[in-house]
């Protein structure tokens, strides 16, 4: 049987001034899956995003496909797990477009080929190759978005992981954004506010509320409550319908 993707159990972590962020996740996501993390402002949502790769270390287990993070593994798990951040301007920082797409893999010591070719594979992914020279401070913001997921994917992640995929995105760089997700074949998790983006792009849906996991089902049940989603200050825009919803 093949391990979770994601197999977190117990993981408690707090804040150097003793605030508590995480307080017994337990959380398991299968290969394949595209999983939402929701929940309201201070739920501790990025704060899990992050100990996925291991930025932080918190007490409890996070295996990644059957691998523990831990000081040994780090080098496998970030291979294993992209991080797409909320402000791609975080992500991107050299010359061109594909200079940045290019740093991951040449870190790994690749060849010139290899390199190029997951250039040219990561950014026609995110419909961006024909920007590979450009300069990235000289594009959109969506634009920018799709480059810093391009530089993720040139990684090969079995994993992505996206902070806040659609904030500050106009309408068509969301839609955009949103077809390129939905055809990537890699297990996704995001963490968002944006509960119809959630619901664009994955099939399930995890509430995080004061630093635990509230609720965990198919998108369809976790939108459609509406005494659930109220219980944890959640919301969905007025005239968004959800197929079966519970008022």
């Amino acid at each position: 049987m093949e391990p979770a993707a994601v197999d977190i159990v117990d993981l408690h972590f707090s804040y150097p001034d003793g605030t508590p962020a995480l307080c017994g996740v337990n959380l398991r996501v299968q290969a394949g899956e595209s999983v939402a993390v929701i929940g309201p402002n201070g739920a501790g949502k990025s704060t899990l995003l992050l100990h996925l790769n291991g930025i932080l270390r918190g007490q409890g287990q996070v295996c990644i496909f059957g691998v523990r993070v831990q000081d040994g593994t780090l080098r496998e798990i970030r291979r294993r797990v992209g991080v797409v951040f909320q402000d791609p301007d975080d992500q991107l920082f050299l010359t061109s477009v594909a200079q940045d797409v290019a740093f991951g893999p040449s870190n790994m010591r690749l060849s010139e080929e290899e390199i190029a070719r997951r250039v040219h594979e990561s950014l026609a992914a995110v419909d961006m190759q024909a920007f590979g020279d450009r300069a990235a401070h000289h594009l959109s913001f969506g634009q920018k978005k799709r480059v810093a997921t391009a530089t993720v994917l040139s990684m090969q992640p079995d994993l992505l992981v996206l902070d806040e995929p659609s904030a500050n995105l106009d309408p068509r760089a969301r839609r955009q954004l949103v077809r390129i997700l939905r055809g990537l074949p890699v297990t996704k998790i995001i963490v968002t506010h944006d509960l119809p983006y959630a619901y664009e792009i994955c099939e399930r849906a995890v509430i995080l509320s004061g630093g635990r996991v509230a609720a965990d089902g198919p998108i369809d049940d976790i939108l459609g409550d509406g005494e659930l989603l109220d219980s944890h200050d959640l919301e969905l825009p007025y005239g968004f319908a959800v197929a079966g919803a519970r008022s």
